[in-house]
C-alpha cells in the first residue's frame, strides 16, 4: 500500500505531525478561516503540514478584496505572531491578538487587559464551531 490507512471511514485522512508537547500527532485538516458577522470563510484548508504564518498576509488580502476593507483586528495562534506579521498588521492598521513580541511589561493598563481577554474569547469561539 502507497500509504498507511489511518481512518477506514475517511482514508485519505493522514497523521500530521506536529510535535507539541502532549500532542506530537495530529489528524485531520489545517484550517484558515475569517469569521465576519458569525460567518465562517474557509480561506485555506490542507491535509499536509504547512507553516500557518506565511499565510497571513495573503489571507489579509483575500479579505480586504472580499470586503473592500482591510479587518480591525485578527486572531490567531502564536505561530502567526511573528515580527514580519507584526509589522505587516501594524502598517495597516490591523490590530493582532495576542502579547506582544520579548518580555512581558511590567504594568498593563485594564484597557489592555479588557482587549487581550475579548480577543481570546473571540479566537477560542472560533476554535469552538470546529
Amino acid at each position: 500500500v502507497p500509504q498507511r490507512i489511518v481512518s477506514l471511514t475517511q482514508p485519505h485522512i493522514r497523521p500530521i505531525v506536529r510535535g507539541k508537547a502532549g500532542k506530537p500527532i495530529e489528524f485531520g485538516a489545517k484550517l484558515s478561516v475569517s469569521c465576519v458577522d458569525n460567518y465562517m470563510f474557509l480561506e485555506k484548508i490542507s491535509w499536509e503540514n504547512f507553516n500557518e504564518s506565511c499565510h497571513l498576509k495573503e489571507q489579509v488580502e483575500k479579505y480586504k478584496e472580499t470586503f473592500g476593507y482591510y479587518p480591525e483586528s485578527v486572531h490567531v495562534d502564536k505561530i502567526y505572531r511573528t515580527r514580519e506579521n507584526r509589522n505587516w498588521c501594524k502598517e495597516r492598521g490591523i490590530r493582532i491578538s495576542g502579547p506582544k513580541l520579548g518580555r512581558p511589561p511590567k504594568n498593563v493598563s485594564e484597557e489592555e487587559k479588557k482587549q487581550a481577554h475579548s480577543d481570546e474569547c473571540f479566537r477560542n469561539a472560533i476554535e469552538g464551531k470546529f
